[in-house]
């Protein structure tokens, strides 16, 4: 069952109209409803189209965090062949917010780490709605070094609100593992490729999102915090979120402008969430485009690039795809 955002409620009516007169159809009612249908389902896309034409920074948010979006695990299955998730830091434990392994993509081998969100209520828990804690980020790095190791290169796809806040991450050295992290980013000698799913937040996404090249799916957000905090350090007032989102410049489109990624890919009209397949098979091209941009350079020209890439950042334009 579809789930609408508010601004939505245009197309939701819509669709809902659509959907009554199918049902009267299936009933065998004897009223001829099939041009009616076909009329709704024309204007229902074309608000949809128009809608999304115009979202503003606080629907596109709206639009990051919708439920029904895909998440990691949902980009891994449609695009990673034979993936072999591990497990654990070596030194605490495992970590769900962030999935790793190998697998293959389009006949490659790969390495992935991700954050996921979870797409039900046991499965956000389990995941703790793809908020980090260090063993994660230790994970990602033990993972990034075995990478490094087989010249294997680095897809990660980053959907956090931003890394776990709570005492026992503190205690355990969150600020420190985010920035090894980090570090074995800036690091590697193999190509890597970051992805902002959804949600880009803080230093959790940062974390895994200092790559060769940071695509970033049409209406997904990338902040320093969310509208949220903002609002509520700027104002003490959480409502004025739409107000925060506005002033901070999140969005891709604002983002590529500054250079601080690479590459915007375009969603399905309605968003990722309206078509999840098809925002799937997107960010696999604009994958494998960025992967051909580097394939062939020697390990000192992959970290130079990468290098020069954040030491330039907010000099340099990026590209919207799709």
């Amino acid at each position: 069952m579809r789930s609408y955002l508010d601004f939505e409620k245009p197309v939701a009516e819509l669709e809902a109209k659509v959907e009554e007169l199918r049902a009267m159809a299936e009933t065998g009612s004897a009223v001829a409803v099939g041009d009616e249908i076909n009329k709704l389902e024309v204007k229902a896309a074309l608000a949809l189209k128009e809608l999304y034409a115009d979202l503003t920074p606080w629907q596109k948010t709206q639009v990051a965090r919708h439920p029904q979006r895909p998440h990691c695990l949902d980009t891994i299955a449609g695009l990673i062949g034979n993936f072999m998730p591990l497990a654990g830091d070596r030194k605490f434990g495992d970590d769900p917010a962030i999935v790793g392994g190998f697998g293959r993509f389009r006949g490659e081998s790969v390495c992935v780490i991700g954050h996921e969100k979870g797409s039900d209520t046991e499965s956000r828990l389990k995941h703790n709605f793809g908020m980090a804690r260090p063993e994660g980020y230790r994970k990602a790095v033990r993972l990034m070094e075995m990478a490094d190791r087989f010249g294997i290169p680095l897809i990660t796809l980053v959907d956090t609100a931003g890394a776990y806040p709570g005492i026992g991450a503190e205690e355990r050295g969150q600020a420190e593992a985010i920035a090894r992290s980090t570090d074995a980013c800036l690091g590697l000698g193999v190509p890597s490729i970051a992805v902002i799913l959804g949600e880009g937040g803080s230093g959790g996404a940062i974390a895994l999102a200092t790559a060769n090249r940071v695509l970033m799916l049409e209406h997904a957000i990338y902040s320093v915090i969310s509208p949220e905090g903002a609002a509520s350090i700027l104002w003490r007032d959480t409502a004025k979120a739409q107000e925060a989102a506005t002033n901070m410049k999140i969005t891709a489109q604002d983002m590529v402008r500054f250079g601080v990624i690479d590459t915007v890919v375009v969603e399905p009209t309605g968003g990722a969430h309206r078509d999840p397949q098809a925002a799937i098979a997107a960010t696999g091209e604009a994958i494998a485009s960025a992967l051909a941009e580097l394939r062939g350079l020697s390990p000192d020209a992959v970290r130079n690039q990468r290098r020069e890439k954040f030491l330039t950042m907010g000099r340099t334009m990026g590209r919207i795809t799709g």
